[in-house]
């Protein structure tokens, strides 16, 4: 199946809706012809076995790459409905080559004597993936989870759909916008009955809640934002986690987050309830500090105040930030006009990485939307990938923002392309936004540098799902850094943002890192317990947690349970991005904070971790590049800052 690397041809506009069926289709052919050939007829070398089934998990990834992407982000609901089934499809061969004992009896029984450490580690993990699948299961058994594993992807697909469709909103009058930033009053027209319609997606609801000066107001969209896909979803959340603790239990498994455990760096699913609780413990000094500053200052507008919740945190959060840390929000969004934080990006991003990015004209790259940037990715003089930005938000789109594989690179076969999905304003962006299109950007970068690997089960962001998020939060420090920030960050009149109001901004951000990390761990444990507990009343289950582990209280009246995407992506693992934070800190403790560019520094990183994928366990990488095993030290210490 070799062939001379090049990008994917996508269809011109009119043809979208046949050929995502026929990428699909024919991908799924070539896996189900592959495999029978295995089968029937295996190599007789234990190496041409594995390139066999290489080829074959390749054009699944393939298959799959299709379904996941443009169910999420093609315009036209034809096209998501189309790439939904394609998905199915894909987990239904998934789940069926996991069961199937003679592809398995095949595989089981090369000898690896002779294998190089690549293709050694590429056999054991693909054992390790068909007794997880519960080949040596019984019949019965395994017919059950054919039904489970079907079920659940379709349950997976109704609860993201239920979030992507379900745009809520609020009408409010002209004053109640008092304390937002002109142009987003601007681009939010008065109606004909005199009245402005706020919604729940990201571009409305972050700046609204942070800036909107009406109380009322806020706690009115704060808390459909909050609600969006209740009740629906918490039917489908019930079932899911319901098929879920079945499956882990056919299996032989005490619950789903001990099967999901596993395979991760944290190993068990107990290991995961104590992480929580470390790093709550840890937090809460600094939190409490910080939320009885919040509250002092509510008290100076609502003397009767106790307490402060979600309604309210985000705006007095910001007013901290501005009275007292000398931080004007409004003021720092001037600096970061979208197309430079863009253009910003990829110039920091290759001087780092020693990438060239090349803008590809829309007409050769024929993207799903007008709106896509697509660039060609050098290292080297020598073209490694190829990226699609879908930054803005549009009607049917997925609502958050995640990087997805369109193409997953195999050395000599297929070129690694990568798009990112986000939801930003197309003029002035927050900070925060800047830092989460550097943090989404990680998850490009890795994807893209770990495309040239022989295993496609090694290819791209392929590590333990609990490193995953490491390289992309530490991407994040370069977004804070007064030099590097100066390269792109100018207002209207071309004034760079002076070095003293990003180090007051860094202040500012420290502020409150305390309670995010307890807020963090609230999602956490509700990730966990939901999976490892059977509970009647989600909302009431999740009420209790958020009284042990967040220091705000419940918003009355919300359930936010049924559009935390991460419960059905993440599962029981939501911990895994405080886990990849306290690494990304200890991993940032060997950049010189003076010079982040420096060329040896970070070409250790971007070869012995990035570029790596898979190959190795994501421990022994960073211990590679740290020349330690990773340790809490330059998380606590951040913490304690």
């Amino acid at each position: 199946m070799t062939t001379e690397p090049t990008h994917l041809p996508l269809p011109l506009s009119s043809d979208w809706l046949e050929w995502v069926g026929e990428r699909g289709e024919q991908q799924l052919a070539l896996t189900r012809s592959l495999v029978e050939g295995l089968r029937n007829d295996p190599p007789s070398e234990p190496l041409e076995v594995l390139r066999v089934w290489n080829d074959a998990q390749t054009a699944l990834s393939n298959a799959a790459s299709v379904g996941s992407l443009f169910s999420e982000v093609h315009p036209d609901p034809a096209v998501r409905e189309r790439a939904e089934s394609v998905a199915q499809q894909v987990q239904k061969l998934d789940t069926d080559l996991g069961l199937d004992t003679g592809l398995y009896a095949v595989l089981a029984g090369i000898d690896a004597s002779g294998l190089d450490a690549d293709a050694a580690r590429v056999l054991e993990r693909t054992l390790r993936d068909f007794h997880r699948s519960g080949v040596d299961r019984d019949e019965a058994a395994r017919d059950r989870l054919r039904e489970l594993s079907e079920r659940e992807i379709l349950l997976s697909q109704e609860f993201s759909k239920n979030i992507r469709e379900d745009v809520r909103s609020i009408r409010v009058t002209p004053d109640q916008l008092a304390g937002l930033p002109q142009d987003w009053v601007d681009a939010h027209p008065v109606d004909e009955d005199g009245m402005v319609t706020v919604t729940t997606d990201y571009p409305d609801v972050v700046p609204f809640r942070t800036f909107a000066h009406d109380a009322q107001a806020r706690r009115d969209l704060v808390t459909q934002f909050l609600s969006i896909a209740w009740p629906a979803n918490d039917r489908v959340l019930q079932d899911l986690f319901a098929a879920r603790r079945e499956h882990a239990a056919l299996l032989g498994y005490a619950s789903w987050a001990d099967f999901d455990a596993e395979v991760k760096m944290i190993g068990t699913g107990a290991a995961i309830d104590e992480f929580i609780d470390r790093i709550t413990e840890l937090s809460t000094a600094s939190a409490e500090r910080d939320k009885d500053v919040l509250l002092a200052r509510l008290r100076r507008d609502r003397p009767e105040a106790i307490d402060i919740d979600g309604a309210d945190v985000a705006y007095y959060s910001e007013l901290v930030r501005k009275e007292d840390l000398a931080v004007d929000a409004q003021k720092v969004r001037t600096y970061f006009p979208f197309e430079a934080v863009r253009q910003g990006l990829l110039d920091v991003t290759g001087r780092l990485f020693g990438l060239e990015w090349t803008p590809v004209p829309a007409e050769d790259a024929r993207t799903w939307h007008e709106e896509v940037a697509t660039f060609d990715v050098s290292f080297g003089g020598e073209r490694i990938g190829r990226i699609h930005l879908d930054l803005h938000p549009r009607d049917g789109k997925y609502k958050h923002a995640a990087q997805f594989d369109l193409v997953r690179g195999v050395a000599g076969t297929q070129l690694p392309e990568g798009v990112l999905v986000c939801n930003f304003n197309r003029g002035l962006m927050e900070h925060d936004e800047v830092v989460t299109l550097f943090h989404e950007f990680g998850h490009l970068v890795h994807h893209v540098l770990a495309g040239g690997t022989e295993w496609v089960r090694f290819s791209g962001v392929a590590t333990e799902w609990d490193f995953v998020e490491a390289p992309s939060q530490m991407l994040e420090e370069w977004a804070w850094d007064p030099e590097v920030l100066a390269t792109f960050a100018r207002d209207a009149e071309g004034e760079t943002i002076p070095a003293e109001l990003v180090r007051a901004m860094r202040r500012a951000d420290d502020f409150g890192k305390g309670y995010d990390a307890r807020t963090q761990m609230f999602y956490a444990a509700l990730s966990y317990d939901f999976h490892v507990r059977k509970t009647d009343d989600l909302t009431a289950r999740l009420r209790e947690l958020m009284g042990r582990y967040s220091v705000f209280p419940y918003l009355e009246g919300t359930h936010m349970q049924c559009h935390f995407g991460h419960l059905d992506g993440y599962s029981s693992g939501y911990y895994t991005y405080m886990w990849s934070l306290v690494i990304a800190k200890d991993m940032f403790s060997a950049f010189d904070r003076g010079d982040l560019f420096d060329p040896e520094v970070a070409g250790a990183y971007r070869d012995k971790v990035l570029a790596q994928g898979g190959r190795r366990d994501a421990a022994d990488l960073v211990e590679d590049f740290l020349g330690r095993p990773y340790t809490f030290n330059a998380y606590a210490a951040w913490l304690a800052e």
